[in-house]
């Protein structure tokens, strides 16, 4: 950090603290990688942290040209958690990203981003 004290022009500064999870997502972040024409989905799980316990209100595509989603809730004794499966739509050679936004009921954070990164890639020929 730099100030106008001329006996102190440069300090350092150390900020630290704890950090609580809002929500467990796993994976972070979607990545669909595969062939032209193959079919390629993944998974994700999102966990609510019992503190913070939020439902998903709507799910949105950023773009949602290259994809499709479908969000599932699941509800165990306690807990409800929620599965979100993700598809490739793109039928071309290429790469692209989109972002999942989560809209919850939360205060503390009423949304939830969720990265998307497709790289599909022409099948090698065989000999």
């Amino acid at each position: 950090m730099y100030t106008n004290d001329p006996k102190q022009p440069k300090s350092s500064l150390v900020i630290a603290g704890s950090v609580e999870k809002f929500a467990a997502i796993d994976p972070p972040t979607v990545s669909l990688r595969g062939f032209v024409g193959d079919s390629i989905t993944k998974s994700v799980s999102i966990i609510p942290a019992q503190k913070y316990a939020f439902k998903i209100t709507n799910a949105r595509a950023q773009n949602g040209r290259n994809i499709k989603f479908r969000l599932d809730e699941v509800k165990s004794a306690d807990l409800t958690e929620y599965s979100l499966i993700v598809e490739n739509l793109k039928q071309e050679e290429g790469r692209y990203t989109d972002l999942i936004i989560l809209e919850t009921d939360s205060e503390i954070n009423p949304k939830l981003n969720l990265r998307v990164y497709g790289d599909l890639r022409l099948r090698p020929a065989q000999e």
